[in-house]
C-alpha cells in the first residue's frame, strides 16, 4: 500500500467542551458524525482547580471533574469503536484518580484494552512555599499568603502529553495545562514538529485558540439578536480543527447541528482573552497571531493560517489560589407602581442597618438589579423606570459569622418594610482568589503514567 504524503495529511480535532459545566450531547455529537482523530475537552478555569484542590482535600479520591463520569459514559461508547482519542484537563487537582475512574467506567461499560494516561507535575505547591517569589500582579511576596495558599497548579505545556501519545494513550488526563497546548499536542505527535519549530508552534496555539472555547467559535458567545443572529441555538453544534502539516486549519462542524462557523464567528474568537497579540505567552511558544488571516472558503468552512511564533520563555505561569475572606449577599424583589422608589428605600435601610448593627466589612456593593448593577446610575438616569426591579446587597468580610448578618438584614425588609419585597435569598461564600507568580522551568517536572482499572491506588 503507498504511504500517504505527509503534506496532503490532515488531522481532525474536535472541541468537546468549553468549561467545567459545558453541555455533553455536542461532545457526544461530534464523536459520532465528525470523523475524528481527536476529541479535546477543555475544563478548566484558574480557580477551578482550586475548588477542586478544597474538593481533594476532604474526599482524597476525588478532586477531578465532577462531569468526568457522565462526559466518559455518554462518550467513551461512540469513540472507541471510531478509534477517536481523547485528551482532557478533567484530571483537574487530581488527574491519576480521574484516570483511574475512567479505567473503571470504561471496564463496566465492556470495554477493554484502552491505555489510559495521567499527566501530573502541575501541583507545585511545596517547591512555592519554598521560594521566595513574589506575586506578579500585587508584588507581595508569596511567604505573606502562605496560611492562606490553598493551590499553586503550574501551566504545563504539551509535551508529557505528546509522550504519552507516542507511549500509545487511547485517553489522557491532565491537570493545568495551558488550553492551546491540549491541542498543540496531538498535533506534534500526529505531524512530528520540532518542538522548537516556533513558527509551527505559534499557528497550532492559534489553532487551539480558536478551538478550546468550544461553542463560542460557533455562534454560542458570537450571537445577538438582531445584529449577529445565529440560527438553532439550542442544538448549538461544537467545532472541529481540520488542521494541515503547516499548522493551517479549516474550522468547521458537523451539518445537522446548530450555529454557524463564520469569519466573523472565527475573528472575535481569535481576539477573546488576548492581552498582547504580538507575544501571546504560552508554555510552548510565545505566539504571534497580528499576521494571522481568515478566509471563509465555504459554508461553515473557515480557514486560518499565518500564526507564527518566538521562543519560549524561560518560566511558566503558576496560578496560585488562597482564601481572601467571605463575601455575604442578600436579595430582594419589588415590582408594580413604584417598585424603584421602593427598591431604593430598601437599599437606603440596609445601609443603615449595616453601619448601626456594626457589621465589619471590607467591601461593600448596594446595587438594583436591571437598573444600576452593571453600568451604574450615570446610564440608569437616561431610561425610563422599570415595573420590577431586584435589590442586591453584598459585602466582604473577614468570616463567615460576619458576612451572614448582610443576608439576615435584607431578608428583615420582608417585615420591616417597604411594602411589597418578596422572594428573598441569601448565602455566605468562601472568596477565593488568584494571583500569578513565574516559577523556572527547571523547578517543574511533568510526567506521564498509565494507569489500570485494578490500580485502586490514587
Amino acid at each position: 500500500m503507498k504511504k500517504r504524503n505527509e503534506s496532503s495529511k490532515r488531522v481532525r480535532i474536535g472541541a468537546g467542551a468549553g468549561y467545567s459545566g459545558d453541555r455533553i450531547e455536542p461532545a457526544v455529537e461530534l464523536a459520532e458524525h465528525g470523523a475524528l482523530d481527536y476529541l479535546v475537552f477543555e475544563c478548566l478555569a484558574e480557580r477551578t482547580i482550586a475548588i477542586a484542590q478544597q474538593t481533594r482535600r476532604h474526599a482524597p479520591e476525588l478532586g477531578y471533574d465532577p462531569l468526568l463520569e457522565a462526559r466518559m459514559r455518554a462518550v467513551l461508547p461512540v469513540a472507541v469503536p471510531r478509534r477517536v482519542r481523547i485528551i482532557s484537563n478533567m484530571g483537574a487537582a487530581n488527574p491519576r484518580a480521574a484516570a483511574l475512574k475512567t479505567a473503571r467506567i470504561a471496564r463496566e461499560l465492556g470495554i477493554h484494552g484502552l491505555k489510559i494516561a495521567a499527566v501530573t507535575g502541575d501541583d507545585v505547591l511545596d517547591v512555592l512555599l519554598q521560594s521566595s517569589l513574589r506575586f506578579e500582579e500585587s508584588g507581595d511576596e508569596v511567604g505573606a499568603y502562605r496560611d492562606r495558599i490553598v493551590s499553586a497548579n503550574a501551566y504545563l505545556g504539551a509535551a508529557p502529553i505528546v509522550e504519552a501519545l507516542a507511549a500509545g494513550a487511547d485517553i489522557v488526563l491532565t491537570g493545568r495545562v495551558a488550553d492551546p497546548s491540549l491541542f498543540t499536542a496531538p498535533l506534534i505527535h500526529e505531524f512530528g514538529w520540532r518542538m522548537d519549530d516556533w513558527n509551527t508552534l505559534g499557528q497550532a496555539t492559534v489553532v487551539g485558540h480558536l478551538l478550546e472555547c468550544a461553542g463560542q467559535v460557533t455562534g454560542g458567545y458570537f450571537a445577538d439578536p438582531g445584529y449577529k443572529n445565529v440560527p438553532d441555538l439550542a442544538r448549538l453544534g461544537f467545532p472541529i480543527g481540520e488542521v494541515s502539516a503547516d499548522a493551517s486549519v479549516v474550522v468547521t462542524k458537523v451539518p445537522q447541528a446548530g450555529g454557524q462557523v463564520t469569519e466573523a464567528t472565527c475573528k472575535e474568537q481569535l481576539l477573546y482573552e488576548i492581552h498582547d497579540p504580538h507575544r501571546y505567552l504560552q508554555p510552548d511558544v510565545v505566539a504571534d497571531f497580528t499576521r494571522v488571516h481568515v478566509v471563509e472558503e465555504a459554508q461553515d468552512r473557515v480557514r486560518v493560517m499565518g500564526g507564527c511564533g518566538a521562543p519560549r520563555t524561560d518560566t511558566l505561569k503558576v496560578s496560585v489560589a488562597y482564601v481572601d475572606g467571605y463575601i455575604g449577599e442578600g436579595q430582594i424583589s419589588y415590582g408594580g407602581p413604584g417598585a424603584l422608589a421602593r427598591a431604593r428605600l430598601a437599599l437606603d435601610i440596609v445601609r443603615e442597618r449595616l453601619a448601626l448593627t456594626g457589621v465589619d466589612t471590607g467591601e461593600l456593593r448596594f446595587d438594583l438589579i436591571g437598573v444600576n448593577a452593571l453600568y451604574g446610575d450615570g446610564l440608569a438616569a437616561h431610561h425610563g423606570e422599570p415595573y420590577e426591579v431586584r435589590v442586591r446587597v453584598a459585602g466582604r468580610t473577614s468570616n463567615a459569622s460576619e458576612a451572614a448578618r448582610i443576608g439576615n438584614e435584607v431578608e428583615t425588609l420582608y417585615t420591616n418594610g417597604p411594602a411589597g419585597g418578596g422572594g428573598v435569598t441569601k448565602a455566605v461564600r468562601e472568596v477565593l482568589a488568584v494571583q500569578s507568580v513565574l516559577m523556572p522551568r527547571e523547578q517543574i517536572n511533568p510526567f506521564f503514567q498509565f494507569v489500570e482499572a485494578g490500580d485502586e491506588t490514587a
